[in-house]
């Protein structure tokens, strides 16, 4: 279960009256892109850390199985938007795995969590928390930066954004 994040931002006053210009198509499509670009400096951070508990000896790689997904469940449930992020291809752990490039690493959760025998190494908690701060100001910035196109776009054909 994921831990609770609490944080404050600040000088973000300019992003916040931008907001009551603009309509809601245009917060949530505009909200969208910043989020993933948002979630992608996460996803960078895992894969510097997968590669350096990758076995450069195998094929199989949980740095090439790191990604983020749409969470369209989440957005038709609440309405929020939502990303997923994490390892690809499941959790299951076969007796006969493939050894092909694109093969499930479903090995990723021994790390993330550790075993009885093994001490925890996380590689996307530790991802989410390290670049945290970084994550937050991406998003502000390219929400920011996509309202104020939206607002030039509108201005440009004479309608509202």
């Amino acid at each position: 279960m994921a831990d609770g994040i609490e944080f404050t931002l600040d000088g973000v006053d300019s992003l916040i009256g931008k907001l009551e210009a603009i309509s809601f198509e245009t917060k949530r499509k505009t909200g969208r892109a910043a989020l993933r670009k948002a979630g992608n400096v996460i996803v960078e951070q895992i894969k510097k850390n997968a590669q350096a508990l990758d076995d450069p000896h195998t094929a199989r790689s949980i740095a090439d199985n790191a990604a983020q997904r749409w969470n369209g469940r989440m957005f038709k449930q609440t309405g929020d938007l939502a990303f997923r992020i994490g390892i690809l291809q499941g959790a299951v752990l076969k007796k006969h795995p493939s050894t092909s490039k694109d093969a499930p690493t479903p090995h990723w959760r021994l790390l993330e969590f550790g075993t009885e025998n093994m001490e925890a190494k996380p590689l996307v908690r530790a991802a989410a928390n390290s670049r945290l701060t970084e994550v937050f100001n991406t998003f502000a910035i390219n929400y920011e930066a996509g309202i104020d196109r939206a607002i030039k776009r509108a201005a440009k054909k004479g309608t509202t954004a």
